[in-house]
């Protein structure tokens, strides 16, 4: 089945102790497809990206379970053999939404999915003044989506994220995340760690399970290349601002560029062809592959080319 063939696949890759799991991430479809076509083997579906790109809004909490789950399958179904590992903030609500939560992002072919400790207005986690919920209600969210995923027959991995350690500490936020492992989550995601040193001492004290690095430019943590992610001994590590990030800087430069000249000039490759123009984008979207289906089943619409 589709809704389980990635998050087997993402069992698999966490398995491999040779594997490092990187994800840019992608808000939308065109930054999805611009990731798949670079190669990457795995992509992150970014909360705070799905509530700027599909809200124009911060990442406050405003976002509803339909749009993040919406968004992720957009994402998940573009290519299916790519596990796509999604932002679920809190569960969206108690454990019955918790568990309607996680049976929506199975069904649109997700492979994995993080889900926190902070109340259900929550926040960006690298802003300040986060609140959080007491350690037994959010077990009872993990083990709401554990008890769903068992009922759906489903691989999909469960990362228990905690943002304890700004405001209760490092000793609070591991019992936290220990907690949420035994009641039915894969993999450990500490977040808004401030230093090097709390980040090699999550996964010493969080082993066997694997743990989750979350780099945010502009953040709290510091930021480590794959290299020395893999030597600290994280299996994942999202760079969730890579689409807005690019988004934000190129859109500002060509609207700047537009705004003060009155035109956008082409860019050009190095061997001199337009780089970026309409049919560029269109490819990226797949308009070959569309043209060749409809002429493989017997269809007509793209006869006279496209």
């Amino acid at each position: 089945m589709a809704q389980t063939k990635s998050a087997t696949k993402l069992r698999q890759m966490l398995a491999d102790s040779d594997k490092i799991i990187i994800c840019p991430g992608v808000h939308d479809g065109v930054t999805a497809r611009v990731a798949l076509n670079v190669g990457f083997d795995a992509l992150y579906m970014t909360g705070a990206g799905t509530a700027a790109s599909r809200l124009g809004q911060p990442d406050l909490g405003l976002t509803t379970v339909d749009d993040m789950a919406t968004n992720a399958g957009m994402i998940a179904g573009l290519d299916r053999d790519v596990p796509v590992i999604a932002d679920a903030d809190t569960g969206f609500g108690g454990p019955l939404m918790v568990a309607r939560t996680t049976e929506k992002y199975i069904l649109q072919g997700v492979a994995a999915f993080h889900i926190e400790d902070q109340v259900t207005t929550k926040r960006c986690g690298h802003l300040a003044g986060k609140e959080l919920v007491d350690t037994p209600t959010f077990v009872a969210r993990i083990r709401a989506a554990a008890s769903a995923r068992a009922r759906m027959g489903s691989d999909i991995v469960i990362i228990a994220r905690t943002d304890a350690l700004q405001s209760l500490g490092y000793e609070e936020a591991i019992s936290r995340l220990r907690a949420a492992v035994q009641a039915g989550a894969d993999v450990a995601f500490l977040e808004g760690m401030r230093t090097k040193e709390q980040m090699a001492q999550v996964v010493k004290d969080m082993a066997p399970t694997p743990c989750f690095l979350n780099m945010v430019g502009g953040g709290v943590t510091p930021l480590v290349n794959s290299r020395e992610a893999r030597e600290l001994g994280f299996k994942i590590v999202i760079w969730p601002m890579a689409g807005l990030t690019s988004v934000y800087l190129a859109m500002r430069e060509f609207c700047q560029e537009l705004k003060s000249t009155g035109e956008i000039k082409d860019k050009y490759t190095q061997d001199g062809k337009i780089d970026g123009g309409v049919r560029d984008v269109f490819e990226l979207c797949g308009l070959s592959a569309c043209v060749d289906f409809d002429k493989e089943v017997g269809g007509e619409s793209f006869a006279n080319g496209a």
